[in-house]
C-alpha cells in the first residue's frame, strides 16, 4: 500500500492542539483562516500521495547512483522534485520579501510531515535547503542574500550542511578544514567533510554547501569556527573547486545520496563568510535548530506511514479466531494483543506530532507579542520534538514489522524499509543522547527553570480539564495524566537541583530518561487536548467517529503507555549511581 497523508488528523491537532485557531483569532497570521491551512494540506497531500510516495520503493531499490563526479537520483526523482519546485511549497514559510509565501511555521511543519511520510529520502533534499535558507537569511550578507537566497526559496537551487569530518563526529572542535582569505572578500576552502545529506545530486542546477572551516590563527576548539557559502557552481557560471569523492552504502534512506566531499583539490574552492569571523557555530546552530525539529517531523511522517502500512496488513491478514468470533478465522487486526501493538503505534505517533506541532506554533508565537516566553518555550521543546518523535519511529516500524510477523522480516511489504529508515533519526542533527544532554544542560535552566514549570503547569490545565469535562470515553486519563505529570515535576525539580549544586553527573546521568519522561508526558497532555476537543465537538451534536476514536486513543495512551512515568522519574532520581561503576563494570 502507499502513504495517504492524514489530512484530517493533521489539521485537527494543528487547530485544537497547537492552538492555529486560537493563533488566527487572535491575528497572528493576517488574513489566514482556518480552512485556507486545510486547503493548503489538502493540496500537499495531493503531491505527497500521488506523485512522491509512489516512487519511494524504487528510491530505494535504485538508491543513488555516482559516476564520473556525478551522482544520478532514482528514476522518477527528478520529475517530483520539479514538480515540488513548481508547486511553490519549498518556500511555504520561507519570507515573503525573497519569494516566499510567509506561511506559519505550523503550517509548514505540517507538509514537512508529509514529504517525509511519502519518502524519507526524497523529503531530506528540500529539508536541508530550508535550514540553508534560514541561516543564510539571520546571518548572511546582503550581497550574499540577493546572490542566493531567492533561488534557494524557490528550490531551484539546494542547499547542504557540511560539519562531519572524518576524525570528527559531533565534537567539531578537531575540525581541520581550512579558509583562507583571498583579499577579494572571498576565502579559499580545502578540506574534507563526511555525511553530507544530498552533496551532490541531479535535481538541481546549484548546490550550495554551508562550510564549517577554520581560518589561519583561529582559536582552538569550537571558538575559532567560521562559516563559509561554497556554491557548487560559482556566479561566473564556472565550476567551483569541490566534489563528491563517494557516496556511503547505508542501511535505509538508499534514495538520499550520503557524499564524501573534498574541497581544494585545485588549491581551494571559492567560498565567502557567513556571519562574522569565528562565530561560524552560531551561525550553523540557526540552520541546525530549523533541522532538528524537522528531523522530529520526519519521525512522524516515518512512524505514520509504518502504522498506515502496518494496520491495512493486520485487516488483511487472517490467522486464527479471535476471543468472540464466529468466524474459523479472524483478521489478525481482532485479536487484542495485535490490537495492542497497532494502539502502541498509532498513539506514539499522534503524540510525537502534537509535541512537534506545540514546536512550530511556539516558534510562530515568537515572532509575535509573546516573543521572548515563545522562543524559549520552542527552545525547551525543540530537543523533546526531535529525540521523542525519532525515538518512536524506530518503536513504531520495529512494531510494524513484528504486525506483519514473518512477511515484515522480508523485503516484500516494504515493513522492513520503514524500519531501516527510520533507524538513522534519532543519530543525524545531533544524537538523541546530545538532544537529552541539550534539554537538561541548557533548556532546563532557562529562566531558572520558570520556562519548564510554565509547560509543565499547561499540561496540568489539560489534565484538569479532562478531569472537569467528565466524558466517560476518558475512563482513567485524568488520574494517570496527572501522575505523569506530577512525576515529571519531580523529576524537574531534581535535575534543576543538581545543577545548582554543581552536580552534573548526576543530571546527566538520567537525561535520557528524563527526556522519554517529559516527552511521554507532554504526548500524552497533547491526546488529551485533541480529546476534549472532541468531546466538546460531541457534545455539540458531532456524529463524525474520529471524535470518538480521538478520546478512546487519549485513555489508551494514558492508561498503558504513560503508566512508565513513575519508572522514569525513579531512574532519573536514583538511577545515576552506575557513574561511579561503569569503568569497573565495562574492563570486566
Amino acid at each position: 500500500m502507499s502513504y495517504r497523508p492524514p489530512v484530517a488528523e493533521m489539521a485537527f491537532t494543528m487547530r485544537h492542539v497547537a492552538g492555529l485557531d486560537a493563533a488566527i483569532a487572535a491575528g497572528a497570521h493576517g488574513d489566514l483562516a482556518p480552512e485556507d491551512a486545510v486547503a493548503v494540506l489538502k493540496e500537499a497531500a495531493r503531491l505527497a500521495g500521488s506523485v512522491i510516495a509512489p516512487l519511494d520503493r524504487a528510491g530505494d531499490r535504485y538508491g543513488a547512483k555516482l559516476t564520473d563526479g556525478k551522482v544520478a537520483t532514482a528514476p522518477g526523482w527528478r520529475t517530483a522534485y520539479q514538480a515540488f519546485v513548481d508547486g511553490g511549497w519549498n518556500g511555504l514559510g520561507a519570507p515573503v520579501e525573497h519569494g516566499g509565501q510567509g506561511l506559519p511555521h505550523l503550517l509548514s511543519a505540517a507538509c514537512n510531515e508529509m514529504w517525509n511520510g511519502a519518502s524519507l529520502a526524497f523529503g531530506l533534499c528540500p529539508l536541508l535547503t530550508a535550514g540553508g535558507i534560514e541561516a543564510l537569511a539571520a546571518h548572511g550578507s546582503d550581497a550574499l542574500k540577493a546572490a542566493y537566497l531567492d533561488k534557494l526559496i524557490s528550490g531551484e537551487w539546494t542547499a547542504t550542511m557540511n560539519l562531519t569530518e572524518p576524525q570528527s563526529g559531533s565534537d567539531l572542535s578537531t575540525l581541520r578544514t581550512r579558509a583562507e582569505p583571498r583579499g577579494d572578500g572571498s576565502y579559499a576552502i580545502t578540506g574534507a567533510k563526511i555525511f553530507i545529506t544530498y552533496g551532490e545530486h541531479d535535481l538541481a542546477d546549484n548546490i550550495v554547501h554551508l562550510v564549517l572551516a577554520r581560518l589561519k590563527d583561529a582559536p582552538a576548539g569550537t571558538r575559532g569556527i567560521s562559516l563559509f557559502l561554497v556554491p557548487k557552481i560559482l556566479p561566473d557560471g564556472s565550476r567551483n573547486d569541490l566534489r563528491c569523492s563517494g557516496l556511503e552504502h547505508k542501511l535505509g534512506i538508499h534514495g538520499s545520496p550520503t557524499c564524501s566531499m573534498a574541497f581544494g583539490d585545485a588549491g581551494g574552492a571559492t567560498g565567502w563568510l557567513v556571519g562574522e569571523e569565528n562565530r561560524g557555530l552560531a551561525c550553523m546552530f540557526t540552520m541546525m535548530n530549523s533541522a532538528r525539529l524537522n528531523v522530529g517531523l520526519q519521525g512522524v511522517g516515518a512512524a505514520e506511514a509504518a502504522t498506515q502500512r502496518a494496520i491495512a496488513y493486520a485487516n488483511e491478514r487472517r490467522q486464527g479466531r479471535a476471543p468472540g468470533s464466529a468466524e474459523g478465522s479472524s483478521p489478525i487486526a481482532a485479536h487484542p494483543d495485535v490490537q495492542r501493538m497497532l494502539l502502541t503505534m498509532k498513539a506514539l505517533t499522534d503524540a510525537a506530532r502534537g509535541i512537534c506541532y506545540l514546536t512550530a506554533a511556539a516558534l510562530d508565537a515568537a515572532e509575535g507579542p509573546e516573543g521572548r516566553a515563545a522562543h524559549d518555550r520552542a527552545s525547551l521543546l525543540t530537543p523533546v520534538a526531535k529525540a521523542f518523535a525519532t525515538d518512536i519511529a524506530n518503536e513504531v516500524a520495529s512494531l510494524g514489522v513484528q504486525v506483519h510477523g514473518g512477511m515484515g522480516f522480508v523485503e516484500e511489504t516494504g515493513a522492513a524499509q520503514h524500519m531501516r529508515d527510520a533507524r538513522i533519526l534519532a543519530i543525524y542533527e545531533g544524537t538523541n543522547g546530545i538532544q537529552a544532554i541539550d534539554l537538561v544542560q541548557r533548556k532546563l535552566p532557562l529562566n531558572e527553570g520558570a520556562t519548564a514549570r510554565a509547560q509543565i503547569a499547561a499540561m496540568r490545565a489539560v489534565a484538569e480539564g479532562v478531569l472537569k469535562d467528565g466524558h466517560a470515553g476518558f475512563g482513567h486519563t485524568a488520574a494517570r495524566l496527572r501522575a505523569g505529570i506530577e512525576s515529571l515535576d519531580r523529576a524537574t525539580s531534581f535535575q534543576l537541583a543538581a545543577l545548582r549544586s554543581n552536580r552534573p553527573e548526576e543530571a546527566l546521568a538520567g537525561a535520557t530518561p528524563y527526556l522519554r519522561l517529559f516527552g511521554l508526558a507532554q504526548g500524552a497532555a497533547c491526546l488529551a487536548a485533541a480529546g476534549l476537543a472532541s468531546s466538546r465537538a460531541l457534545k455539540e451534536g458531532s456524529d463524525d467517529p474520529a471524535d470518538s476514536a480521538r478520546i478512546a486513543l487519549a485513555r489508551f495512551f494514558a492508561e498503558n503507555l504513560l503508566t512508565a512515568a513513575g519508572g522514569l522519574e525513579q531512574t532519573v532520581i536514583e538511577g545515576g549511581g552506575f557513574v561511579g561503576d561503569a569503568a569497573a563494570i565495562l574492563a570486566v
